[in-house]
Parts: C-alpha cells; structure tokens; sequence
C-alpha cells in the first residue's frame, strides 16, 4: 500500500466511523446545526473581509499592510477555534495498528492529511475577498500576486494547525500546558500587536513578501512546517503507545472524607460525588478548568481593553463570565451518571437528590466570576446590581434551562478518554448550549437599552431569585419527566458506554 492508498483509505475510514456511530441517526439535526453555524460565521467573515479592504484603505497605510501586520490575531483566533475540532494522530492511529503498517507511516499519513485538512481554508471566506479588493483589483498588481498571497496565507495556517497539534499533544498528557501558549499569545499581544512596533513591522514585511513573491517568504514559512511537522512526529510516536494500551500514570489518592457535608445526609453525599468526580476525572476535569480558563479570559478582556466597554458584546461578556461554566459542565448533565445509572436507578429518588446535588455545586461554583469581576466593578466598568444580576439570572433562569437536558440526555460521557472522543453532542445539547449563550444575553442587554444598567440588574436579579427559590419545584419536575424517559435513557447510556 503506497502513500496515496493509505490516505485515501483513512479518509474514508473517518466518513464510515461517523456513520456507523450508534448516536449517527440522533446527531443529524445536530450536524444541520452545525452547518448553518459554520454558514453563519462563513458570511460574517466575507462581510468583515469586505468591510476592512475598503474601511482600512483609507488610512496611510495600504489595507493589506494592515491586516498583515495585524496577522497574530487571526492565528490566535485560528489557534483556540481548534480545540474540541482537530484530534492528534496518536487518538486516530488506533484500529491500523493491527494492519502490517509501518507506525511511521501511519504517522506521516496522519499528519500530511492534517495539514491539507479543509479547516486551515476556513480563513479564506476572509481572505479572499479582503484581497480580491485590496491586491487584484490595484493596478500595480495582478493575478500572480493575488494568487502567491493566498498560497502564503494557507501554508501560514497550516503552520499554525501543526503548532496547535504539538500543544495540543502535551495539553493531552498534563492541562497545566495550556497556559504556557496562553502566557505566550497574552505577551505578544501585550508588548508587541500594536502599529509601529517590531512584532507588527516585521509581520507587514513578512506577509508582504507573498504578495511580491518574495522567496524568502515563502521559503521561511515551509522551514517551520517542516520543523513543526518533524517535531510533532517525534512527540506523537513517544505518546502513541500510551494512547494505544490506555494506560495511565495513577497516583496514590488520598481519600477525603469532606465530614463537613454529611449533615446534609444523601445530598451531601452527592455533593462529595461531585467534587470528586472533578478532582480525578479527565474528561470532568478538563470541561472544569476549560470553563474557568474562559471565565478568566472574558473577565481580563473586560478589565484590561476598552473593546467591549459598550453594546451588545459588553452585555455578552458581563452575563458569559457567570454562565461559561455551566454552559460547558451543565450541558452533557447526567452524561456521566451514564456509567453507573444502573446502579443509580435501584434507589427510590436518589436521581432527584443527584440533580439537588448538582445545582447546589454549580451555585457554589459562582463564586468564581463574582471574584474574577471584582477587579473590573472597581474599574468602573459594570455596576454592583449589574454583577448581581448575572449572578442570580444565571442560577434562576439559565441553570434551570440547562437542567431541562437531564431529561433528553442519553449518551454516555467516558470519564477517562480525552475530550473530543469523549462523547458526542445530541441536537438536544447543541440547541440548548446555543440558547443558553445568546438568549440571556439578548434579554439582559434589552432591559439595559430600555432602562438604566442598574435597574436592569435589578430586574434581572428579581427574576433570578425567583428561579433560585423555586428550585425545589423544577428540580422534581425535571426528576418527574425524567423517570418517565428512564427506560429510554437507559438504553441510549448503555449502548455508548
């Protein structure tokens, strides 16, 4: 078997594994969804990519200048879009191992597919446009020259696929990785994204480079994709044996007994089962810090930039700071009691103290952004009310929105894969994450626009209390509905363990 069979046989193998999934039937809605997601962002970024080639020209310097001085942020963009996306070689190389392939060769495979992956031509709904405008349509240049800078800006995020691949290698092995690339792209953005600085100059003359077919350019670029790639291989076939076998690295555990919520009897017993379950497994765990990662991100972007002091995206941060977590966790609910709801089920109400359990923890979770937002409110930049407001909308309102999905939720979570294989969304996950991002957000910034910001919060932190306070009420409800899918729900749970 030659190069090209393998490759086309692993592009085939990926459409029939998708197929053959037994959620495959349940997850076409979801799959239309995404579509009409990944459509939506498709036409912002051709509107943007029109927007700029005729905004920025106006300026002294020519837009592509702009644009290609500015050129990190799309790869920092690029670079955290594909988490939850793009598998590593190593997760993938599993069923050839038992065909008489060399492991190299599966690997080169594997990394030559990932490097002419479609997703590293998402960028071009920008580009294209943006220098369709900005370089075909001068009279100084012509068809060559758009064509050589579109092939430099491809082979600049295939680069950043393999970058993304290598972090994403090691974030596999310890999540503490995640902050070195984080703590990278915070400096660069902090010493160097600005016009007239270094950073900036040398990605003008380096991106221009493309546009006058300069060499160099072009040779720099595939020098560090064939580093990168070199790189990657070397780290990918040190972690395939350990991807294969499923072994890990178990630490002694000291058990806590957490004495303090036995006064809360089966609840409290819960509660330990929840803080457990995040402390030692992967995939819990991983959501758990994600959703803190993004609760820190959106409060400093919040804090330290004057972008989103105004409109609808200051709402949308506000009110995401506090609802990022459960978005994330809440979403796959019960997912996890998938492993064991057999044995959940031989006790009478014990799902209903699990769901009381669960609510009480994400409330006690608020704690978190009402600390990360201190630091904003003493810069003036939202009000006491306005923090309150997400506060208890988010535990009154969008939890209880969330909640309605242990009802519907039947696939599944593997506690110990990693998260992309962990399990798959259901349309009834996709429909109601997406909800929980924009509604709340749309009514939040509608009483804003109707009232002050403090009696928006007000109002926002009536009807959160309210929610909060009838929690017993739609918790049991959730329960009810619940034990009436509980045959169903069974079945789904144990057909994707």
């Amino acid at each position: 078997m030659n190069f090209y069979q393998l490759y086309r046989l692993i592009s085939k193998n990926k459409k029939l594994a998708m197929k053959r999934h037994p959620m495959f039937e349940q997850n076409k809605v979801a799959k239309v969804m995404g579509y009409i997601f990944i459509a939506y962002w498709a036409v912002c970024l051709l509107i943007a990519g029109v927007a700029m080639a005729n905004g920025l020209d106006e300026g002294g310097r020519e837009a592509y200048d702009v644009i290609n001085g500015g050129l990190i942020f799309f790869l920092i963009i690029d670079f955290f879009g594909r988490f939850g996306m793009q598998e590593t070689p190593a997760q993938e190389v599993k069923p050839y191992r038992l065909l008489p392939i060399k492991t190299n060769f599966l690997l080169n495979t594997f990394l030559v597919k990932m490097g002419l992956s479609e997703g590293n031509l998402f960028w071009f709904f920008f580009f294209v446009p943006f220098a369709v405008i900005t370089i075909l349509m001068k009279p100084f240049f012509g068809f060559f020259n758009f064509f050589g800078y579109l092939l430099g800006i491809w082979l600049v995020f295939v680069a950043n696929g393999y970058w993304y691949l290598l972090w994403r290698t090691f974030i596999n092995q310890k999540m503490v990785c995640i902050l070195i690339p984080v703590a990278i792209y915070a400096a660069l953005i902090y010493f160097g994204i600005i016009d007239g600085s270094f950073l900036f100059d040398s990605s003008m003359v380096f991106a221009r480079g493309f546009i006058t077919g300069n060499v160099w350019s072009f040779v720099g670029v595939l020098a560090v994709i064939a580093v990168l790639f070199f790189v990657n291989r070397i780290f990918q076939d040190k972690f395939i044996y350990q991807e294969i076998s499923k072994q890990e690295k178990v630490k002694k555990v000291r058990s806590r007994e957490m004495s303090f919520l036995n006064r809360f009897g089966q609840i409290g017993e819960y509660l330990k089962l929840e803080i457990k379950s995040v402390q030692r497994n992967s995939v819990v765990r991983k959501q758990f810090i994600t959703g803190i990662i993004c609760m820190l991100m959106l409060c400093s972007l919040f804090a330290f930039t004057d972008a989103y002091n105004e409109g609808f995206m200051r709402t949308f941060v506000c009110c995401y700071c506090f609802a990022c977590l459960g978005v994330i966790t809440l979403t796959s609910v019960m997912c996890v009691e998938g492993n064991y709801i057999d044995g959940l089920m031989s006790r009478r109400e014990s799902v209903l103290s699990l769901l009381k359990a669960k609510y009480l923890f994400n409330c006690a979770m608020m704690i978190i952004p009402v600390l990360f937002i201190i630091y904003p409110i003493c810069e003036g930049k939202a009000t006491v009310m306005e923090m309150f407001g997400c506060l208890f909308f988010t535990t009154g309102v969008i939890f209880p929105f969330l909640f309605q999905l242990a009802v519907y939720n039947n696939t599944t979570v593997h506690l110990n894969n990693q998260l992309t294989k962990s399990g798959r969304s259901t349309k009834a996950q996709v429909f109601v994450s997406m909800l929980a991002m924009f509604v709340p957000m749309g009514i939040m910034y509608a009483f804003i626009v109707l009232f002050d910001k403090d009696i928006a919060g007000t109002i926002l932190c009536v009807i959160g209390l309210a929610g909060s306070l009838a929690a017993p009420l739609w918790l049991r409800n959730i329960y009810k509905r619940f034990m009436n899918h509980r045959y169903e729900n069974m079945a789904g749970f144990r057909q994707t363990r």
